[in-house]
């Protein structure tokens, strides 16, 4: 990790890592001098294993700048036992107005109950300013840095709640409550400059949309919402004013919703610039004369810009994949089709720049599950159609975005709808003469790895191959696993059903039997969002029946390919095993208009 002065153009080295025992969780100049650094690394307690994360302080000021834990290790007791705060990073507050503390919400003294200290950035001494009470896991603080809102959270029941405090001094009331897994949850956003207003999200119908409160009279506004789609993100503050300034949101221009239209200039200006691309602001100084821009797009790897608004200059920072730099990428194309039974499913198609219809494909499903897939530089799909596959990442059912039902509709049901989307998927590749019959793969990580070895069992015919990433393979296993941790059993019972003979019928691994198509496994010794045993087992069961596979295991891995060693062997890996179940089309044809 390394600082640049612009002015100087001075670069100074400040922290290294191995990337194996500790890596870098994210970083954050906390004043001028001082920059704070999250670093996680992971503890194994019997066959238990689990990451913690401690905060560290430099003072980039320092000729030869050194790290320094900024809470020093201690032990509280609580019951019979020593309480060692497993996460210590949760900054809620940097108090732009005292550059020399931070407001920290760590658990030092009840587990899983943090209270609210008050840090010293260069000295790491600390002031307990609110206790922990309530069950509160969360606090929020208002833009008078103010400690106002506690976010509680029943680990047994999944009933949740915001508290507030409508002033200084005041006692906590109940804003919202509900249950996290049967309910259309509120969530609290943040405050205007007015402390009077605070935004949250709810559910207006049956998507997701944001409203703004006056806390005085309890009147509620919406702000942003949407016909058939989610709004996706918070509220954008303005680096100047500390108000509100608009919405994140995946449908509206740049991902961002202004209040004032003139805040979009600045994007615009970028894009006439850099033509055929997106600009996106990531950041501004505090008085928002300078700022860092993120250009990309579908076909464009990801550039980051310096910018002066004062003297219009604009200046590479770096290129995220300098080797793309300058080449031509394939474009994304949003389509649709409805599933079996009438469901409209939305993906992105990814046509190759070399070769012609039908394509070897790659049929590519998300992880989470709740999560979704959007346009933009997706470096995986790149390789792949650079290599001239066709790609289709689906957001099936359980997809985050398109609305309460939708997202919800993968509790209890993977390997059922989820699946039958994928199969429809794939169908609608052949029909619309996307895809060539003969050579369709499906690839995916995490969920979307437990989707391929689902696909191996459930159609093997409709696949050439099939690749697994971090994917899960014994519903039962992943559900006993999560059990172990705080929350894990009502989250499990709900999301994955707690019925064995139902969790079997619904596991890869119990019907090994029934694969006819050649598999890939890849998998990270150390994951611990997914065990490896996920992988281990399964593969155990495909030699047992003689299935043709390759299990390739990645040494320290994690659920996310942190270690570049292993992202090299984890392409290398991919790349020979598309090469022999898909070919290596020809760089010569030019791709064909496809049929919706």
């Amino acid at each position: 990790m390394s600082t640049l002065d612009f002015e100087s153009g001075e670069s100074k080295l400040m922290l290294t890592s191995d990337n194996v025992k500790v890596k870098f969780n994210w970083f954050e100049w906390a004043n001028d001098d001082i920059l704070l650094i999250s670093a996680r690394y992971e503890t194994k307690e019997r066959q238990l294993r689990y990451y913690q994360t401690r905060l560290l302080s430099m003072n980039a000021a320092d000729k030869e700048p050194k790290a320094k834990l900024l809470l020093k290790p201690s032990l509280a007791r609580f019951g019979n036992k020593d309480n060692n705060s497993q996460f210590q990073d949760n900054v809620i507050d940097y108090l732009p107005d005292d550059p020399e503390h931070i407001l920290l919400s760590v658990d030092l003294d009840v587990p899983n109950m943090p209270s609210v200290y008050r840090v010293n950035i260069r000295t790491g001494k600390k002031r307990r300013v609110e206790r922990g009470k309530l069950s509160i896991r969360n606090w929020i603080t208002d833009q008078q840095n103010q400690i106002r809102v506690g976010y509680t959270y029943d680990y047994k029941t999944a009933d949740a709640s915001y508290l507030i405090r409508t002033e200084k001094g005041a006692s906590f009331e109940t804003l919202f409550e509900f249950n996290a897994i049967n309910d259309k949850p509120k969530h609290v956003l943040g405050f205007a400059i007015d402390p009077n207003i605070l935004y949250y999200s709810a559910y207006k119908g049956d998507f997701r949309a944001v409203y703004k409160l006056r806390i005085d009279t309890n009147e509620s506004e919406l702000v942003l919402a949407h016909e058939d789609r989610d709004v996706s993100g918070g509220v954008i503050y303005s680096k100047k004013t500390g108000d509100v300034i608009g919405i994140y949101d995946r449908l509206s221009s740049y991902g961002r919703y202004y209040f004032d239209k003139r805040n979009y200039a600045l994007n615009r200006g970028l894009e006439a610039i850099f033509e055929g691309t997106k600009a996106y602001i990531t950041d501004m100084t505090r008085d928002e004369t300078k700022y860092v821009a993120l250009i990309e797009s579908d076909d464009k790897a990801p550039e980051y810009y310096w910018g002066d608004r004062t003297d219009k200059s604009i200046n590479l920072l770096f290129e995220q994949y300098p080797d793309l730099y300058q080449k031509k990428l394939s474009h994304h194309k949003l389509i649709s089709f409805e599933a079996r039974d009438g469901v409209s499913i939305e993906g992105y198609l990814t046509l190759p720049l070399v070769g012609e219809a039908p394509y070897p494909t790659v049929l590519h499903p998300h992880g989470g599950p709740g999560a979704r897939d959007q346009a933009g530089f997706d470096p995986w799909v790149a390789y792949m159609a650079n290599r001239g596959y066709a790609v289709l990442r689906p957001n099936f059912r359980g997809s985050t975005g398109y609305g309460y039902e939708f997202a919800q509709a993968q509790m209890g049901r993977w390997g059922l709808e989820m699946q039958d989307d994928l199969t429809d998927a794939t169908e609608w590749l052949i029909e619309s003469g996307v895809a060539d019959k003969d050579k369709i793969c499906i690839f995916g990580a995490s969920y979307g790895g437990y989707a391929a070895m689902m696909a191996a069992v459930k159609t093997p015919e409709l696949y050439t191959c099939a690749v697994s990433f971090a994917g899960v393979s014994d519903l039962k296993m992943l559900r006993r696993t999560g059990r172990k941790f705080l929350g894990g059993k009502v989250r499990g019972d709900a999301q994955l059903g707690d019925d064995t003979k139902d969790l079997n019928s619904r596991s890869p691994i119990r019907h090994v039997e029934k694969i006819a198509t050649p598999m890939l496994i890849m998998h990270g010794s150390d994951d611990i969002v997914v065990r490896v045993n996920q992988s281990r087992y399964f593969v155990e069961e495909l030699i047992d029946e003689k299935k043709k596979h390759k299990y390739v295991e990645f040494e320290n891995g994690d659920h996310y390919l942190s270690i570049q060693k292993n992202r090299h062997l984890f392409f290398d890996e991919l790349d020979a095993f598309f090469a022999e179940h898909l070919g290596v089309p020809a760089a010569s044809a030019t791709g064909t208009e496809i049929s919706e």
